[in-house]
C-alpha cells in the first residue's frame, strides 16, 4: 500500500501586467481549475471540460512533469500517478492557464507527499518554469502580486485588492500563444518609454494598495508591450483608447492576450454599456468574443488531503459540479 495520500487543489486564473507592469504585476481572478493527484499502479489522466480537449494524456503532460520536479526536489520517487483535472480557464487567452496548471501541479504533488516544500520554494520553482513571476505568484498567493525574479529566487509583496473593484474581460474566440506575442516586442526601448512605464507601474501599485480608484486609468497606460501587440488583436487599439469613456476605470491586455481586462468600480452604472462596447468593437473587426464579469480571488491555491479512493471519477466530477453551482 502507498504511503502517499490523495490531494485535491483549486487554483485561480490570473491576469498579468495590468498595463505597465510587464512581467511584474499579477492578479488572481475568479476562474478556476481543479486537480486531484494520487499514486497509482500506472499513470492515467482524467481530463474534463472543453479546455482540456487535445491535451496529452501521457507522461509528456505538463502536470505530470511538474509533479516529478516536486518529487525530485523532495528526494522521493512516485513514478506512476493518477491525475484528474477540470478547468474553466481558457487556454492561451492571456488568463494564466499554464501558470494555474503549474501551481496546481506543484501544490498537489507537494501535498500528496506531506508538504515538505515551502510556498517560497514552490514559488521559485514555478517562476523558473514560467520564466516570470506575475501569473504564478497570483495563482499561488491570491490577490495582487508585485514580484521580481533574479533567475534563481523570486521576491514578492501581496496587495489586497480594493473591495470596490471588479473586472470585465472580453475573451476573443481565437488563441494567441505567448511565444508569438513576445516575438512582437522590440529588443530595445527608448529611455522615455522606460521612464513612462516605471512611473505608471509605481503609481498603479500604490493606487491599488491605497484604494485610489481615481488614479487607475492614468496608471494603466503602457508603452512597452501593448502598442506592439495591438496588431495581433483586431480592435484592441480602439478598446484601449475608448473603454474608459464607457465606464471602465482602466483597460489593459491581459497577459500576452488576446483577452482584454477592464477594471470597473462595482458601483458603476454603465456596466451594460461597457459590455456592449467591448463585444461590438470585436464584432466590427470580425472577431467573435464573449464577456465575463470576474472578481479578484484573494485566497490563491487551496489544498485538501483526501481519503485514497483510486480516483473515482464520479466523486471528482460531483465535487466540480457542486462548486460550479454554488
Amino acid at each position: 500500500m502507498s504511503i502517499y495520500g490523495r490531494s485535491r487543489v483549486k487554483v485561480p486564473a490570473s491576469t498579468a501586467n495590468l498595463g505597465p507592469g510587464f512581467d511584474t504585476l499579477g492578479m488572481a481572478l475568479s476562474l478556476y481549475a481543479w486537480i486531484e493527484m494520487e499514486e497509482a499502479a500506472e499513470t492515467v489522466f482524467h481530463l474534463y471540460g472543453d479546455e482540456m480537449a487535445g491535451l496529452p494524456r501521457d507522461k509528456s503532460n505538463l502536470l505530470y512533469k511538474v509533479a516529478q520536479m516536486v518529487f525530485a526536489e523532495a528526494g522521493v520517487q512516485v513514478p506512476e500517478l493518477s491525475i484528474a483535472m477540470y478547468s474553466e480557464i481558457p487556454l492561451t487567452r492571456g488568463l494564466g492557464s499554464s501558470a494555474s496548471a503549474i501551481i496546481g501541479a506543484l501544490a498537489a504533488a507537494n501535498a500528496m507527499i506531506g508538504s515538505p516544500l515551502s510556498q517560497a520554494k514552490l514559488f521559485d520553482m514555478a517562476t523558473a518554469i514560467e520564466k516570470h513571476p506575475d501569473n504564478v505568484g497570483a495563482s499561488l498567493f491570491g490577490g495582487i502580486i508585485t514580484a521580481v525574479w533574479d533567475g534563481e529566487h523570486a521576491d514578492y509583496i501581496r496587495i489586497e485588492p480594493p473591495q470596490e473593484l471588479e473586472f470585465l474581460v472580453v475573451i476573443p474566440e481565437f488563441e494567441l500563444e505567448t511565444v508569438k506575442a513576445r516575438e512582437a516586442l522590440p529588443a530595445e526601448v527608448t529611455l522615455g518609454d522606460a521612464v513612462h512605464n516605471i512611473s505608471r507601474t509605481s503609481l498603479l501599485t500604490a493606487a491599488l494598495a491605497a484604494g485610489r480608484l481615481d488614479l487607475i486609468g492614468t496608471a494603466m497606460q503602457d508603452r512597452l508591450h501593448q502598442p506592439y501587440r495591438a496588431p495581433l488583436v483586431p480592435g484592441m487599439e480602439k478598446l484601449l483608447a475608448e473603454a474608459p469613456g464607457h465606464g471602465a476605470l482602466g483597460i489593459a491586455l491581459s497577459g500576452a492576450g488576446p483577452t482584454l481586462l477592464c477594471m470597473v468600480d462595482r458601483k458603476e452604472a454603465r456596466k451594460q454599456e461597457l459590455e456592449l462596447f467591448l463585444t461590438e468593437t470585436m464584432q466590427e473587426n470580425g472577431i467573435s468574443a464573449r464577456t465575463v464579469w470576474l472578481s479578484p480571488c484573494t485566497t490563491g491555491v487551496t489544498v485538501e488531503l483526501l481519503e485514497r479512493n483510486g480516483m473515482q471519477n464520479e466523486s471528482f466530477l460531483d465535487m466540480i459540479k457542486g462548486e460550479l453551482q454554488s
